[in-house]
C-alpha cells in the first residue's frame, strides 16, 4: 500500500529529524512537542448521543457468532480490534466479522506490553498484524489499541510512523477478570456520556449481558457506531 511504500522510505529520514531534534535539545532549543506526547483517543465526540463497543480480540472464538448474531439483530455496527496470532488461528472467525461490516482495527500481534518495547519492537509487534489482518479481511488497518493499554514513547512513535490512531478507552466493563453479566451490563450502562468507548471482550458474561446493554441504549436515546465515527462525531 501507498503509505506502508511512504512508512519504508521515510525511514532513513526520521531517523535524520531524530537526530536534529536531539541536538536542538542540547543546545537549549526549548520545549519541543515530542511523540512522547499522549496522543491517544480516550473517548469520541460529545456532540452527539454515540457510544462505541469496543471488542478486544485475543483469544476464544466460541462466543464470536452469537455476538456478531446479537449486533446484526440490533442493527449495530461497532468495532473489533484484532490480535495478529489469534488472527493466524482463527481466520473464519476474522472473515466473519469484516463480512458482518464491523469496523476493524489492531490490538498487536502477541499481546506484548508495549511501553516496555523499543520502538523497533513496537514495529515488529504492529506491522504483521497490520499485514495478516488486511491479507484476511481486505481491510486497511488505521486504528490501534494497545495491549493491556500499555503506552509509552516508543509505542507513540511507532503508531504515528504507520499511520494510526491510537485507541483507549473511557470505561472498562473488565468483563475478562469479572464473569458477571449483571456487572457488565452496570459498567457498560451507568451514568453513560456521549462519546463514551467501552472496551469488551467475547466472552459468556458479555454476550449475556449484550441484549440488555443494547436495549438501554436505545431506550436512552443512544446509537452504537464504530469509533472512527464516534471520534468524528458522525
Amino acid at each position: 500500500m501507498q503509505r506502508k511504500k511512504l512508512f519504508i522510505a521515510n525511514v532513513a529520514a526520521v531517523t535524520v529529524i531524530a537526530v536534529v531534534i536531539t541536538v536542538l535539545a542540547l543546545n537549549g532549543a526549548g520545549a519541543m512537542e515530542t511523540a512522547a506526547e499522549n496522543s491517544a483517543i480516550y473517548r469520541g465526540s460529545s456532540e452527539k448521543p454515540n457510544v462505541t463497543l469496543m471488542f478486544n480480540v485475543y483469544w476464544g472464538t466460541e462466543y464470536i457468532d452469537g455476538i456478531l448474531e446479537t449486533l446484526e439483530a440490533y442493527g449495530v455496527k461497532t468495532t473489533f480490534f484484532i490480535g495478529g496470532s489469534w488472527a493466524a488461528k482463527n481466520n473464519p472467525s476474522l472473515k466473519a466479522i469484516a463480512a458482518a461490516g464491523h469496523e476493524i482495527g489492531s490490538h498487536g500481534y502477541n499481546h506484548k506490553d508495549a511501553e516496555n518495547l523499543t520502538y523497533d519492537r513496537n514495529i515488529d509487534e504492529m506491522l504483521p498484524a497490520e499485514k495478516l489482518i488486511e491479507e484476511i479481511t481486505g481491510t486497511e488497518i488505521t486504528l490501534f489499541a494497545p495491549p493491556s493499554g500499555s503506552i509509552g514513547e516508543e509505542m507513540f512513535k511507532a503508531a504515528k510512523d504507520l499511520g494510526y490512531t491510537v485507541v483507549m478507552w473511557s470505561r472498562d466493563t473488565v468483563d475478562w477478570r469479572d464473569k458477571n453479566p449483571d456487572l457488565v451490563y452496570t459498567r457498560a450502562t451507568s451514568d453513560i456520556r456521549n462519546g463514551e468507548l467501552i472496551l469488551m471482550h467475547p466472552t459468556e458474561h458479555t454476550l449475556k449481558a449484550l441484549p440488555k446493554i443494547l436495549d438501554f441504549y436505545s431506550e436512552n436515546g443512544f446509537k452504537v457506531v464504530p469509533v472512527s465515527v464516534n471520534i468524528a462525531g458522525g
